[in-house]
């Protein structure tokens, strides 16, 4: 098949999407595929307008690749790709918005205040939650401008830095736990949740160097939690998926409290890392399927949405 491959863009997860899209092009060339990569950039449109391709394979991550943006476009040029399409991608990347959807389906979330820049007054602000509190950009992933606040102070920093990437921010409950992830595959009314898998870092909090520095975190492939734990987080990782309307592939990530309540949702992540440090390629490991043969089943699987 001719496959254009997209990585790389402009969000504040390019160096992560280059690693992606380096491993997506590797594997599926060694399947035979003729691969076309595009370093994608939206002033550069044109690149996407001219393709003559059988399948995409979108290898992006964060705004405008992972939020529904790209998909709109090749749905326009009625062009198939890899993964979930315009709905899923979008209400995924809405962290916010996305907990709605979980709460419907019975699924454990975290207690939460949503602020908007344009209401935020930064000098009379406080907070419900009991600290620590966690702060996240609500469209940002892998981590970038999140902030475990301990005080007022860092809690204020914390929202500012938010604020510097994202026009919403989330505060949410730290829960203390293991953080484990689960991969999810199918066709839709078919998927499949893959062997959990738990997150160990080397530093406090699993940040960003924790996820792509090599040795920077040990995964633990399947997770070490109960039988009723394992099961609990595989069906409200399918869950998580369908309700959010995603499509042939996703990460969803938990946190299996220390006091041994249910497993609180954390979010889905429609196009997970294909880096060599990367958890969704873990989880395609331990059934057997290689890195390579995990890219080529996905590559089915969307021929046949």
């Amino acid at each position: 098949m001719r496959i254009a491959v997209l990585y790389g863009g402009v969000s504040a997860e390019r160096d992560v999407s280059l690693s992606s899209g380096k491993g997506i092009i590797a594997a599926l060339e060694k399947k035979g595929h003729k691969v076309i990569g595009i370093d994608f950039h939206p002033n550069k449109l044109n690149e996407l307008l001219e393709l003559d391709v059988d399948m995409v394979f979108i290898g992006l991550h964060g705004r405008f690749g992972e939020d529904g943006k790209v998909q709109a476009m090749l749905d326009m040029l009625d062009l198939p790709y890899v993964g979930s399409g315009v709905q899923g991608s979008a209400l995924a990347m809405d962290k916010a918005k996305a907990k709605v959807f979980f709460a419907r389906e019975g699924t454990r979330v975290a207690k939460e205040q949503v602020l908007y820049k344009h209401h935020y007054k930064r000098e009379s602000f406080e907070t419900s939650i009991p600290f620590p509190v966690v702060v996240k950009p609500n469209q940002e992933g892998s981590t970038i401008g999140l902030t475990i606040a301990e005080d007022q102070e860092a809690l204020l920093n914390g929202i500012d830095e938010a604020f510097r990437l994202d026009e919403t921010v989330l505060l949410e409950e730290f829960i203390a736990g293991k953080e484990v992830t689960v991969a999810v595959m199918g066709n839709r009314g078919s998927e499949k949740a893959l062997p959990v898998v738990e997150i160990v870092p080397k530093n406090k909090y699993y940040d960003y160097e924790s996820k792509y520095a090599a040795g920077g975190s040990e995964h633990f492939v399947p997770a070490r939690l109960t039988e009723e734990q394992t099961a609990y987080v595989q069906k409200h990782a399918v869950l998580a998926h369908q309700a959010l309307g995603c499509n042939i592939y996703s990460r969803v990530d938990f946190i299996v409290p220390e006091d041994e309540t249910d497993p609180v949702i954390l979010e889905v992540n429609t196009l997970p890392g294909m880096t060599p440090t990367s958890l969704y390629p873990d989880a395609a490991r331990e059934i057997g399927l290689s890195y390579e043969d995990m890219v080529e089943k996905l590559i089915h699987l969307s021929l046949n949405k």
